[in-house]
């Protein structure tokens, strides 16, 4: 017989999301990585309790590794599995992929920015990189233009019926 699922924890679907990276960032393409994980930060994961705001990802002797990334340690852990909440992760990706991610940010001045961290259908973590590169303040208003005006047509619309 399957256990009850616990209250607030989250078996699959998004643990944690980087909204600011999409109006940051021109997201060219996106990748999915695993991550190399402990035993509480997963707890921690599945409680919803990450930030990604301040995550980024780079080349590290010949791996791919993500860094300040934020995972706040599980209260209800042990003090032998206690671990560094920003400390840098190892991502888990094929060695062709690591290796074309690493020559884009090295030679076109890219950035690798982790979008969202998710657990997939057999509840493992993976992390979604988006190769991308950053937008000017120009940018940045027109998209807030944009949304504004969307949101305005949409508030028109539902008025008149």
């Amino acid at each position: 017989m399957a256990e009850p699922r616990k209250k607030g924890l989250i078996s699959h679907g998004v643990a944690a999301q980087n909204r600011k990276a999409r109006f940051d960032y021109k997201i060219n393409e996106t990748y999915e990585a695993g991550i190399v994980l402990v035993g509480p930060e997963v707890k921690s994961l599945r409680a919803g309790r990450a930030t990604l705001t301040e995550a980024w990802a780079g080349e590290r002797d010949g791996e791919m590794w993500i860094f300040n990334l934020y995972i706040p340690e599980w209260q209800a852990g042990s003090v032998v599995a206690k671990f560094e909440p920003r400390r840098p992760r190892k991502l888990l990706l094929h060695k062709k992929q690591a290796e074309t991610l690493a020559g884009a940010v090295s030679r076109e001045g890219a950035t690798l920015v982790p979008l969202d961290i998710h657990f997939n259908d057999r509840g493992v973590a993976k992390i979604t990189l988006g190769l991308a590169e950053g937008k000017s303040k120009a940018d940045k208003r027109q998209a807030i233009a944009e949304r504004d005006w969307k949101r305005d047509k949409a508030r028109v619309m539902r008025d008149r019926g």
